[in-house]
Order: C-alpha cells, then structure tokens, then sequence
C-alpha cells in the first residue's frame, strides 16, 4: 500500500490543485492538466519579468529533465546548449533559484561539520521544486508511472533522487544538505546531510536490487576515522547492517526528522 502511494506521489507531486483534484476524482487527465497549466505559467512569468535572459531561462529550465537522467547528476552547461559555458547560464540559474522553481545543491569536499565550511560553489545539481511537475515536464507517461514499475525502473534516477531531495529539503532549516563527489573518480554519494550532532551520508536507491559499493568505501574506507553511519533509501524494508542503515522511500522524512 505504502509504495502504491509513493508512485501516486511521483505522480501527482505536492502542488495543491493538483493533490486536490487526485483525491476527489483520481482523473490522472486532469491532474496532468493542472500540472502543464502550472508549468505554462511559469514558462509565462519567464517571458515577462525574465527580460533578455528569458531565453537561457527557458533553456536551463528544459534541460533539467535530461540533468537528472544522467547517471552522474551534476549540472552540465553543455548538456543546455552545446558548447555552454557557466558565464552564460548562470544568471539563469540563479533567477530560477530565486523565483523559487529550482533548487541548487552544490558539492562538500568533506564530511566534517560545518558543511558549509567545504562547500563547493561551482559543482553542483539542480533539482525541481515538485516531482509532479518533473513528470510532466519530462513528459512521462502517467499510466506507466502508476500502473507499472516504470517510475521505480526506467526513471529511477530522476524522481527518486528528486522525491528525497523535497522530503530533506521540507526539514530545513534544522538540517544542511549537499552532496558529494570524489575528484577524477565515479564516486559519489547522493546526499550529505547535517543534523545537529552528526553527518549523514545518503544514498538512493529507486528499487530492491541495490548495492552500494560507493557508501560502503565513503564510510568504511575513506573516511573510517570519522566514525560515519550511512543511510540508504530504497524499496527494500528496514534493515540496520552497523556501518548502514536502509529505510524504505516512504520513510525518509519521518526517520531524519527522529535524528539528533
């Protein structure tokens, strides 16, 4: 029932006419109008307040679709237009983050507190402010998202990680959130999050096959001496394995909401 839910929630997201409308009439027709009349607006406010940067608006805005399906999320500037350079885009950006329609997460260099403190200003990710508007952005189809595994399979990446980065992101501001990346290396780790007393490496996982090769050597072998506890997020049930504990999707809000 629970992760029946959840692909409802991967679909529907947070916007409230649409959750409005799912719960009295379930017309997944009408809760993808609602979100393309969303996103219509949006695209519509750009083109009146944005001035000359409403066309790189538009286009870093289009592009984060194709951002978050990449294995490796960071943000690339070629992946908007071939050839992109930061100069370029990052007023974009930035007028995105402050109309409040993009979150950026950029990378810590290490897993010490503060994060802050090793924060890395020109790498990082962006994430839209609602999944459901990912969906429909993305042009997923609504019946595969809720009647197969679709959304858990073939767009794991992109909702899953999008999905815990808005549970993290609505604990605020009691926790600090970034992510981390090794240099010249395919290590990363999704998410690192600060509680008042400790760091918290998380890992997302969209189905019950998992393995996870690059927390196990973050917490165990990299940075042993920093007595780390990872966390992975997944559809499998709870389970705690001493240097990692798993939780399932559903439960990511409410189990970082309990820690010290």
């Amino acid at each position: 029932m629970l992760e029946d839910l959840l692909r409802q929630y991967y679909f529907v997201g947070g916007m409230l006419e649409a959750v409005l409308n799912w719960i009295t009439n379930e017309d997944i027709h009408a809760v993808r109008k609602i979100q393309q009349q969303i996103i219509d607006s949006y695209t519509n406010d750009i083109s009146k307040h944005a001035g000359k940067e409403a066309e790189r608006i538009r286009m870093v805005w289009n592009s984060i679709p194709a951002q978050l399906a990449k294995e490796n999320k960071k943000f690339i500037y070629g992946a908007v237009k071939k050839g992109g350079r930061a100069k370029e885009f990052e007023i974009a950006i930035q007028w995105l983050v402050d109309a409040g329609l993009v979150y950026k997460l950029h990378r810590c260099k290490k897993p010490e507190m503060p994060l802050k403190f090793y924060e890395d200003f020109d790498v990082f990710k962006l994430y839209l402010l609602d999944v459901g508007l990912l969906g429909a952005l993305s042009g997923a189809s609504p019946a595969q998202m809720l009647v197969n595994n679709d959304v858990f399979i073939e767009y794991k990446g992109a909702f899953t990680e999008n999905y815990v980065f808005q549970e993290i992101k609505s604990l605020l501001p009691y926790m600090s959130i970034y992510y981390f990346a090794k240099e010249k290396s395919t290590q990363e780790v999704d998410f690192l999050v600060q509680t008042s007393q400790r760091v918290i490496p998380i890992e997302v996982k969209a189905e019950i096959n998992v393995k996870s090769k690059s927390l196990r050597q973050f917490v165990t072998i990299d940075h042993a001496d920093k007595n780390l506890k990872g966390l992975r997020c997944s559809m499998l049930p709870y389970k705690d394995q001493g240097w990692m504990e798993n939780i399932p999707l559903y439960c990511i809000q409410g189990f970082l909401s309990q820690q010290p």
